[in-house]
């Protein structure tokens, strides 16, 4: 029999449907692969206990199906709330704490059928593309366990990577879906913002710089997901309905135009055979019918930071700065955490107003480009995946990182305007030979055209199943 965890999730759904593969055989395996893999990476973090997840198992094998997702274990990103399981975020302020009820998108996987075994781990209330905690400690990269595998999303990535499970949730403000996704050999995907929503708590009008969305070792799968999450939810004001996208996937990429980035100009720093690989895979990309065009720096790179770090402070501060007023909760956060929020309190409406405004107009000047280009890229990640000891990686090629998340500024592009952008994994290189993977960006809206251009780069790579975690192959 093939091994039910080298098929992908709709593969995996098949044949549960045709009855070739039983929900306790599948939940069997996972329990094993999580079992061997798991002490050595600690991607998954909260595991349900094995004798209820058989028994789950076995009732799915006995019920009607529910969805496509019937009788498929996933794993749920710690940021995001799962009855029955805790809800960590990574913080000692929430250890232990048992989700009461299923957030939106949570509650969407269960009613498609999703088995939740546990948890997949995060940095603390995800701040930080390092999946370090101070609950559950590091998540390693499975390429090489001496090294970062990202984050936000990192233990949904090395899951992923590791086949553990098929597909996984995250979320995404700096990049937590593209960088880890990168790093990881895996897709990631940062959803247009407002299809996917988030929880009806607290402001719903002003911020929109963070989005759930899926993750995979395949597009398909990746379109799947999504469509799962998505649909707006009443209680939200700027939710987004869509056709599903995993029915527009198919017929390739000839004839797409797409704009390469690069170092924004020679304004981002690299770390040497970053942009190499990236141009290296783009070349391929050429050959599947995308016209690659080199552009200059669309718009300024110092104007698009600071509009972001005094946008994302101030959203940071208002969903953290309870805890930071509180003495008790705020000696439990983290330095970086509490340097971002006493940052969002300290700014004036009038600044917000002004970094709004640049927002604005580099939303503007990306239009224009989508007139000439479905697609633009850049690299998902900066440097290659570093030493996973350090709290932060302080300089790039030289160049001094002058707060926790600058090393991450690639993903602000994107992330400022709320666009779709597809993670595509671009192969392996630098001095060890590690993931990394471009950052597919397209017009708000366009998320299944970025979905069909990555599932043709997939059919002619399937770089997941190419080059899978020594520990796995």
């Amino acid at each position: 029999m093939t091994d039910p965890l080298s098929l992908t999730a709709l593969a995996q759904s098949d044949a549960l449907s045709r009855g070739t593969l039983s929900a306790t055989e599948l939940m069997e395996a996972t329990l094993a692969r999580i079992a061997a893999v798991n002490p050595s990476v600690n991607a998954i973090v909260s595991l349900r206990d094995v004798a209820a997840l058989l028994a789950d198992a076995r009732a799915a094998d006995a019920a009607p199906r529910t969805g496509w997702l019937h009788g498929i274990p996933i794993a749920i990103k710690d940021l995001a709330h799962a009855r029955g399981l805790p809800t960590s975020m990574g913080s000692p302020v929430f250890a232990g704490q048992v989700a009461q009820a299923d957030d939106i998108m949570v509650a969407r996987l269960r009613a498609a059928g999703a088995i939740i075994i546990g948890k997949t781990n995060t940095p603390e209330f995800g701040l930080g593309s390092h999946s370090i905690n101070p609950v559950f400690g590091a998540t390693k990269n499975p390429y090489d366990t001496a090294r970062s595998a990202g984050g936000s999303s990192g233990g949904a990535g090395v899951a992923l990577a590791c086949g553990m499970v098929t597909v996984a949730d995250g979320s995404d403000m700096m990049g937590s879906l593209r960088n880890p996704a990168g790093w990881n050999n895996v897709y990631g995907m940062r959803p247009s913002w407002g299809r996917v929503p988030s929880e009806p708590m607290g402001d719903s009008f002003l911020h929109q710089l963070s989005t759930n969305g899926p993750m995979a070792r395949t597009p398909a799968d990746l379109a799947a997901l999504l469509d799962t999450m998505a649909g707006s939810d009443p209680r939200q004001p700027h939710g987004v309905d869509a056709p599903p996208t995993l029915p527009q996937i198919g017929g390739g990429a000839q004839g797409m135009r797409l704009g390469w980035l690069a170092d924004w100009g020679g304004a981002l720093p690299m770390e040497d055979g970053v942009l190499a690989l990236c141009r290296s895979a783009l070349e391929q990309m050429a050959q599947l019918g995308v016209t690659i065009d080199a552009l200059v720096a669309p718009f300024d790179r110092d104007a698009i930071w600071q509009s972001w770090i005094t946008l994302r402070s101030w959203a940071v501060a208002g969903g953290l700065g309870a805890l930071h007023d509180n003495p008790t909760t705020r000696a439990q956060l983290k330095d970086t955490a509490i340097w971002e929020i006493e940052r969002g309190h300290a700014l004036s409406a009038m600044e917000v107003h002004r970094a709004s405004v640049t927002r604005s107009e580099w939303f503007k000047s990306a239009a224009t480009l989508f007139e000439t280009y479905d697609v633009l890229a850049l690299p998902s990640a900066q440097i290659w995946p570093f030493d996973v000891t350090l709290d932060w990686p302080k300089d790039i090629a030289g160049t001094a990182m002058d707060t926790y998340h600058r090393w991450m500024e690639v993903v602000v592009p994107a992330s400022l305007l709320g666009l779709p952008a597809v993670c595509i994994p671009a192969g392996f290189g630098g001095p060890h030979d590690l993931p990394m993977g471009v950052q597919l960006i397209g017009c708000r809206g366009s998320d299944a055209m970025l979905l069909r251009l990555a599932q043709a780069w997939h059919d002619a790579t399937d770089w997941p199943a190419r080059r899978p975690p020594p520990k796995v192959s």
